[in-house]
């Protein structure tokens, strides 16, 4: 009896394993993950990250409707629409919150959202946190950028305005980013630490 206690133990240990989050993410040069899983967009369309990925690279921030954070946050959203297409960039904003599908951040509150707030960009639904889960991604906001390999180059935070919508911003990391990538240089700090509520997973 004890034989099969413990070989029960074993595989809901190995099950759970898993399904654990990677302690820290992805690591600077590691491939976007799930890159092919279709999401429904805001505008009803389907996109993988492979659809949205561009000549140059592919920009993904983990966003929502409500985080205080993202309030702060997402007035810049419409520019780095812009500068992502301006430098042949894709950009794809995921909305991973599943717990809260049936209240702020239900498929019908993002349409409505994406529009009051002139997003420029794909508003993409996560149905289970998958690819949250597969980033290790932490918080809304939390920012990725991919290069045109799908090889990541930067992650952490937009810029150090955070949820302050009063504040200007002093150091724009995701911006400076971009700018050493598209000049083949690595950024620098290619790593910021994310501020943001966390994602509400199930």
């Amino acid at each position: 009896m004890k034989k099969y206690v413990s070989i029960l133990v074993f595989a809901v240990f190995v099950l759970l394993s898993a399904f654990r989050l990677p302690l820290d993410g992805l690591n600077i040069g590691d491939k976007a993950p799930m890159a092919d899983i279709k999401m429904k967009d805001v505008s009803g369309g389907d996109y993988s990250l492979f659809d949205l990925k561009e000549e140059n690279g592919l920009l993904v921030i983990f966003s929502c409707n409500t985080c205080p954070f993202v309030v702060g946050w997402e007035d810049q959203y419409p520019l780095l629409g812009q500068i992502t297409e301006r430098n042949s960039i894709g950009m794809a904003l995921i909305n991973s919150n599943q717990a809260k599908r049936q209240g702020g951040d239900s498929f019908e509150e993002m349409v409505t959202h994406a529009q009051v707030m002139g997003y420029n960009s794909p508003y993409l639904v996560d149905e289970g946190s998958l690819l949250a889960n597969a980033f290790g991604a932490k918080t809304t906001p939390h920012v990725y950028l991919f290069d045109k390999d799908l090889n990541l180059i930067y992650k952490g935070s937009i810029n150090d305005k955070y949820e302050n919508k009063n504040k200007e911003a002093e150091k724009f990391y995701l911006q400076d980013a971009i700018v050493n990538m598209m000049a083949g240089k690595n950024p620098n700090p290619a790593e910021t630490k994310q501020m943001g509520c966390s994602i509400k997973r199930i």
